[in-house]
Order: C-alpha cells, then sequence, then structure tokens
C-alpha cells in the first residue's frame, strides 16, 4: 500500500488485495487485486492510465468487484489531484522497499496486444495500418460483441421495455440516420467509412436507394460483400476498398459518415470535410455522426490510443460545425447522443460477459480483457461527459437556397415515422 499510494500520490479509494492474500485499504466496493508483483513494477515504470491498463490487460491486476465502479473510484482520485507525476527523488526513496517486494528490475514488456506503428501520423499507409490493427482483428469477434447488423457506432434507444435491445436500438439508430438524411427510392448514398456496412445494408434494403461504401479494411470489405449477396442487394450496394482522399468526382444525394471523423487526424480534418462536401450534389444531405471531446484532450487517452484507436483525435462539436461550414456547408442540425453512447457500451459490454468463454477461445484471454476495460472505460467516459457524441445535419446549398428542406427537427421527424 506504500508504494502504492506513494506511486499515485494519494490514499487509494478501493481496498487491495495482494498476491500473498494480506489485504489493505477501506472495505466495501470493489477490491483491486495485484496477482503478479509485476504489476507494481509497471506502475514504478508507467505511474499512469497507460501503467495501470498494462498490468490488467496482461492479468496480473484484476478487480474483484464491479469494474466500471473501480475504474470510477481510480477517475476521481485523478480528479483530485492523484496519480501525479513520479520524480526521480521518489523512485530512489522507493528503492529500499522495492528490492524488498521484488519490484526493482527492467521495464516489463508490453503486451503483445499494443498497436505499433511507424511513419508519420494520418498518411495513407499508417492510416491503413491505424484501422487494420483495431477492425482488421476478427470478423468472428466482432459478430459475437456486436448486434446481428454489425452497427459499431453508436446506438439510439427509444425504449426501456425488458424486450428492447441493442439490436433494436441500433436499427433504430439507421433509420433516424435515413430519415434525416430524406433518402428517397433510386437516389445515390455514400457511406464513408462504412464498417461491416450496416447502415448501406439498411438504406437499401429499406428505403432502396443505392449504395456506395467505402472502407480501408480488407476483413470488413469482404464481410459487407458477403452480405450483399446472401440480401440480393448487388444491384443496389458497392463496398470498395478505398480511402477517402482517392475519392473521384461522382457527386451523390447523400453521405452518411459514422464515427469516421475521429480516425482523420486535426490535420486533415479540413480535407475530409471539404471532401464531403465536394461528393454531395447542391442540395444533398450530410448526417455525420461523431465522437467529441474538450478542446485541451483531444486524443482518445493512452489506453484506447494503444490498445484500440491509435492516433485517434476528436474535438469539440464546435469546432467540428467550423469545418463543415467553412466548406459551404450549411449545418442545419446538431443533436447530442452522449447517454445513448453510455447505454450502447453497457450493452457490449453485457454480451461480452455472457459469451467470455467463446471469446476467450477465439481471440485469447489477453484481447478479451482488451474489450472488458474498453467498454468499461468507455461507459463511464460518457456517462462522466468526459466524451461526447453528436448527430450533425448539414446540406450543400445552392445559390437560391435549399428547396423542400425542412426548417426545424420536428418538421424533419415529422416527415417520416423513426
Amino acid at each position: 500500500m506504500e508504494v502504492v499510494e506513494r506511486v499515485l500520490g494519494g490514499p487509494l479509494p478501493l481496498r487491495v488485495r495482494a498476491w500473498d492474500g494480506s489485504e489493505a485499504g477501506p472495505e466495501g466496493g470493489p477490491v483491486a487485486v495485484v496477482r503478479d508483483r509485476r504489476a507494481l513494477r509497471r506502475l514504478l515504470w508507467d505511474p499512469n492510465e497507460l501503467g495501470l491498463a498494462r498490468a490488467y490487460v496482461s492479468g496480473e491486476l484484476d478487480v474483484d468487484g464491479d469494474l466500471g465502479e473501480a475504474l470510477s473510484l481510480f477517475w476521481a482520485m485523478a480528479r483530485g489531484g492523484g496519480i501525479r507525476k513520479v520524480t526521480v527523488k521518489d523512485k530512489l526513496s522507493l528503492v529500499g522497499t522495492g528490492v524488498r517486494l521484488g519490484l526493482v528490475g527492467p521495464r516489463p514488456r508490453p503486451p503483445a496486444e499494443e498497436a505499433r506503428l511507424s511513419g508519420r501520423k494520418h498518411t495513407r499507409h499508417r492510416d491503413r495500418a491505424a484501422i487494420a490493427h483495431h477492425y482488421d482483428m476478427s470478423n468472428a469477434f466482432y459478430e459475437r460483441v456486436l448486434d446481428p447488423n454489425m452497427a459499431y457506432s453508436c446506438a439510439y434507444w427509444t425504449s426501456d421495455a425488458p424486450d428492447y435491445g441493442v439490436e433494436d436500438a441500433q436499427r433504430d439508430k439507421l433509420e433516424l440516420v435515413c430519415v434525416k438524411l430524406g433518402l428517397r427510392p433510386g437516389m445515390r448514398m455514400l457511406d464513408v467509412g462504412c464498417g461491416w456496412g450496416s447502415l448501406a445494408i439498411h438504406a437499401a434494403k429499406h428505403h432502396r436507394v443505392h449504395v456506395t461504401g467505402i472502407t480501408l479494411s480488407e476483413q470488413q470489405r469482404d464481410f459487407v460483400l458477403e452480405r450483399i449477396a446472401a440480401e440480393g442487394l448487388g444491384d443496389r450496394v458497392d463496398v470498395r476498398l478505398q480511402d477517402y482522399r482517392e475519392l473521384a468526382d461522382e457527386p451523390f444525394d447523400a453521405i452518411g459518415t459514422l464515427e469516421m471523423g475521429e480516425h482523420v487526424g486535426a490535420e486533415n480534418y479540413p480535407r475530409y470535410a471539404q471532401t464531403l462536401f465536394r461528393m454531395l450534389k447542391p442540395e444533398g444531405r450530410l448526417l455525420l455522426q461523431q465522437m467529441s471531446r474538450g478542446a485541451v484532450a483531444q486524443g482518445g487517452g493512452s489506453f484506447i490510443e494503444t490498445y484500440i484507436a491509435p492516433d485517434m483525435n476528436m474535438r469539440p462539436v464546435g469546432q467540428t460545425v467550423d469545418m463543415l461550414e467553412d466548406t459551404g456547408l450549411e449545418v442545419r442540425d446538431v443533436e447530442a447522443l452522449r447517454e445513448h453512447y453510455v447505454w450502447t457500451c453497457r450493452a457490449w459490454g453485457e454480451t461480452i460477459e455472457s459469451r467470455w468463454d467463446e471469446l476467450v477461445a477465439l481471440a485469447g484471454e489477453t484481447t478479451t480483457r482488451v474489450w472488458r476495460l474498453y467498454m468499461a472505460g468507455s461507459a463511464l467516459a460518457f456517462e462522466e461527459n468526459r466524451i461526447g457524441v453528436h448527430q450533425v445535419l448539414a446540406v450543400r446549398p445552392t445559390a437560391a437556397g435549399v428547396a423542400g428542406l425542412p426548417r426545424t427537427r420536428a418538421e424533419l421527424l415529422a416527415s417520416e415515422s423513426v
């Protein structure tokens, strides 16, 4: 306890159980279980979120009780000034205790599941590698975590009925997007960052539009092609392995892009926004769903960027709106869905727990622990308003305005049932 509290800069907010069975700290609530002294060595080398994450995903540190509650207590400690930077003097003063506990030694090797990218950020080569790290992990794994439509973005929860679940909420999200886009049979729609095809297939199947989807993930592209064939939608859906920077001029009636902008990077976002403008016909609509964060911390955090989404970037929603409007787009509506992501992450987390043994057999225990921590931490981040998510509706206007576009959200949503 002395070692941990001096490293973290204050009293621990939860009880700790060491590898020898000894315990200390406040009773009640979750218990941090230090299964291996190597976990403390990781904290000595990296007394921060990444050190804790490495110890957890490697199985050296565990939580007996609710993981989300434990993370919440740690975040509260951090906000109160804990998890301070450990100075050289601090480290020297801990040497005696560290030697006695067998903690002193070389930095432990990071888990193999960490992303290791090279080259300058957000080049086409590095972006492909970043996408492959996360999305090319295993289609089979994602099939067991996501709903049958394979929607991997914030759902839209319209009911608290006991039989209403994440599959229903994802369906309602896809329909909400299509309604906001004003899709009509025969329209041409572009899906930028199409994932496993949930939006493209929903739009083609239920709104009879022609959809072109683009992705950088080979496994996603192959999966969508199989889904298109199974649904008999080959004449209405085309999916390409393509970077948004490679799109040729072929304007569409509508564009949907769900949680793709986080992968673009701050320096490239103006180009991304300009591409969206260029690919829209006059009077065409854009629906962009994107996570947001405060102006100071725009990354995903060390755990997310190391294990989940390398080079991730988020910004305040106002900055996104500014960059869209700088291209000439007219932003007509912004809707916050933050609470919906809390419920979505919790639903995915419950699925992981219910299929734990199956997922471990498929992807290994370390990867499955990454995902358990990912879902618990993400739900907490949205719940505490450290990260938000918004749907932004924009239109490419003409000199004469935009004929027929509803003037209010009420008019828009009244045009069709969701």
